[in-house]
C-alpha cells in the first residue's frame, strides 16, 4: 500500500520538476509593458521555424527577450534595439527586412509573379481569340461542302 501512494505522489509530482519559470519583467508604465510586448512580437527566433520571440521556448529567444528589456530599461529606443538584434542575430530576426540590394528581390518576387501572371492570362485571351476568329469563317468552298453534306449530296453512297 506504501508503494502505491508514493507511486501516485511520484507520478503527480514529476510534472513539476519539468515546469520552465517564465520570466517576469518589472516595468513603470503600462506603455513599456505594451512597447516591451510588440517588440518581442515583432522579432522572430533565430532557432524556430517563423515563431517570435515572444511564443518560443528556445534559450536564445530567452537571450533576446532579455536583451531587449535591458535595452530598453537603459533608454534605447525601437530602432536601436532592432538594429542590435539585427547585428548580432542577423537580417533573419527581421519578419519585414529592409529593402536593400540583398532584399530586392524578396520584395519584388510577389509583383513579378503578379506581372507575369497577367501576361499569361492575356497570351491565352488573345490566342483563344485568334483560334475562334479562324474557325468562325467559313471559306465558300468549305461552306458548299457543308451543304452537300447535309442535303445527303457528299458523293459518297451507302451500300
Amino acid at each position: 500500500m506504501m508503494r502505491l501512494v508514493l507511486a501516485t505522489l511520484f507520478i503527480l509530482t514529476a510534472g513539476l520538476t519539468q515546469a520552465d519559470v517564465a520570466a517576469v519583467y518589472d516595468f513603470d508604465t503600462r506603455e513599456q509593458e505594451v512597447r516591451y510586448q510588440n517588440l518581442i512580437a515583432e522579432l522572430r527566433c533565430p532557432k524556430c521555424q517563423n515563431q517570435n520571440i515572444a511564443d518560443s521556448n528556445a534559450p536564445i529567444s530567452q537571450d533576446m527577450r532579455n536583451e531587449v528589456y535591458e535595452m530598453m530599461q537603459a533608454g534605447a529606443s525601437n530602432e536601436e534595439i532592432v538594429d542590435a538584434l539585427v547585428a548580432r542575430f542577423g537580417e533573419f530576426v527581421r519578419y519585414k527586412p529592409e529593402l536593400d540590394s540583398r532584399t530586392f528581390l524578396l520584395w519584388a518576387t510577389p509583383a513579378i509573379a503578379v506581372f507575369g501572371g497577367l501576361l499569361v492570362v492575356a497570351g491565352v485571351v488573345i490566342r483563344s481569340r485568334r483560334v475562334e476568329r479562324q474557325a468562325a469563317g467559313l471559306s465558300a468552298e468549305e461552306r458548299a461542302r457543308a451543304e452537300q453534306i447535309l442535303k445527303g449530296q457528299d458523293g459518297t453512297s451507302e451500300r
